[in-house]
């Protein structure tokens, strides 16, 4: 028979660690003044407890090993019970929020989409404000365990090419991930603060350094502002694409780095396909703004690289209503949050690695065309590919397509026009934040949108975040039996 205990019991420990931070904002709303702490209070009280009876009802199952079912739906449970919890703050406080909003908040939190639909954020408690930085920042460097931990042992989407990185899991995934989370923190934590340092050295007060270092190094992109981080402008733009190209940087290469390995990021290829991407469309685009205002120049290389660096690693800032560039760049904008970061980093979307797996596999076949008796191997940073992580990443392109055309109908269906349809399925599945158009593009946000296409990009948000096929195998009737 199915146990669920080793799934509950981990769930509960989260959920109370969940809890736990939420005292965190209230502290900041205490210090505030405005009496808004008893909100986080409440709210640590019941997730804390909820967190704590779960666990010690499952504690007599705890075991080191999690069978492959178990694994599977570890992985996409604590995505969606954390939020049910993290939206809690956001029914109970000045946001008053309904719980489809809040839940849509908390997701949209935790798996570092950065979509919201919340307005007037200049006015909202900094409890709250701190809030959805923590749940991105939380999300972020959970998503790095997850991808180095959980999507190898899985082999969801050709993640399996990564068990040789020193992170080879084989059935231990509860001790491995700690021990992974636990090499990983201090590195995330370290970045935090020295984005949050150079935030303060470009202007920003503490608060407003904290809360988008937070959000910028988990590659979030909730902002303290309405206009996201149109309120900043010049060095703090800079600083943000530097720490957002950090952040969407493979996590293990700066173990490695640590570990004496001094190259280890240099000699990544799909880092350097990443900046390679990153520094051409900089070009075209800056050319393109260029043209259009030409009395900038600086001022278009910077707008160019913050836009197209926020958009690729899909933290979603915007400090310019980027849908008055014109068509081509609205466009190249689209296909761009597309490709995403590096695996293993806390950027999303499809990931340069299964494009760079694409070309060297169509290459291979084109060259199978011309010379039938020839013999041609994909190779991904000098080692021969497997046929079983080709044929998972051509799975994982198949089912994002057929997934997004199906969100895009469905959201349809609900009676959004075409342009916000397909860009808010695309935004949620590959975790990107603002869509097309006047009502969810980078002027906009989610809030006009009826509660059913909230819940479909609630599902799209999960789904993506997980890469897909660790949610669509728990449909399957053969998993259950299995």
């Amino acid at each position: 028979m199915f146990d669920l205990r080793p799934v509950a019991y981990v769930i509960g420990l989260l959920v109370m660690c969940l809890g736990l931070t939420m005292l965190v904002p209230m502290l900041v709303d205490i210090v505030e003044g405005r009496g808004e702490w008893a909100v986080f209070f409440e709210s640590a009280i019941v997730t804390t407890l909820a967190g704590g009876l779960i666990s010690l009802a499952s504690q007599n199952a705890v075991k080191d090993r999690l069978s492959l079912q178990q694994t599977f739906l570890l992985t996409t449970s604590v995505w969606a019970v954390l939020p049910v919890f993290g939206a809690i703050p956001f029914v109970l406080g000045a946001t008053e929020a309904r719980f489809v909003d809040a839940y849509f908040e908390a997701m949209s939190g935790l798996t570092t989409t950065g979509s919201t639909v919340f307005s007037g954020l200049e006015e909202l408690p900094k409890g709250i404000l701190l809030w959805r930085g923590l749940l991105q920042w939380l999300g972020g460097i959970g998503i790095i365990v997850v991808a180095m931990v959980f999507l190898p042992e899985l082999r969801v989407g050709g993640m399996q090419i990564f068990r040789s990185e020193g992170f080879d899991t084989m059935g231990k995934v509860l001790p491995r991930a700690a021990e992974i989370a636990s090499s990983i923190s201090s590195i995330y934590i370290t970045i935090t603060m020295s984005c949050a340092l150079a935030y303060l050295a470009c202007g920003m007060d503490v608060f407003d350094a904290t809360v988008h270092a937070l959000t910028t190094v988990a590659t979030g992109g909730f902002a303290n502002y309405d206009g996201s981080f149109g309120a900043f402008t010049g060095s703090a733009q800079y600083v943000a694409a530097l720490f957002m190209i950090l952040a969407g940087l493979p996590f293990v290469r700066y173990v490695q780095m640590l570990n004496g390995n001094s190259r280890a990021i240099l000699r990544d290829s799909q880092v350097r396909a990443f900046l390679a991407i990153i520094a051409v469309v900089c070009v075209v685009v800056t050319v393109a703004l260029l043209i259009l205002f030409p009395h900038d120049p600086e001022r278009a290389g910077r707008e160019a690289l913050f836009n197209i660096v926020s958009i690729m690693t899909g933290t979603g800032y915007a400090s310019v209503d980027y849908m008055l560039w014109g068509p081509f760049l609205v466009a190249l904008f689209f296909f761009l949050g597309l490709i995403g970061g590096c695996a293993g980093s806390t950027a999303c979307s499809i990931k340069v690695f299964r494009w760079q797996l694409l070309v060297v596999s169509v290459r291979a076949q084109l060259g199978r065309i011309r010379a039938p008796h020839g013999i041609f191997t994909p190779r991904f940073e000098g080692r021969p590919v497997g046929d079983d992580v080709l044929s998972s990443v051509m799975t994982f392109f198949l089912f994002f397509i057929v997934t997004l055309g199906l969100f895009a109908v469905a959201l349809g269906m609900t009676g959004l026009d075409f342009i916000t349809a397909l860009s808010g399925a695309a935004t949620a599945l590959g975790n990107i934040g603002p869509g097309l158009g006047p009502i969810i593009g980078p002027a906009g946000n989610f809030a006009p949108l009826n509660d059913t296409a909230k819940w479909l990009l609630i599902l799209a948000m999960l789904m993506g975040r997980l890469e897909l096929m660790a949610v669509f195998v728990l449909f399957t009737v053969r998993f259950w039996r299995a």
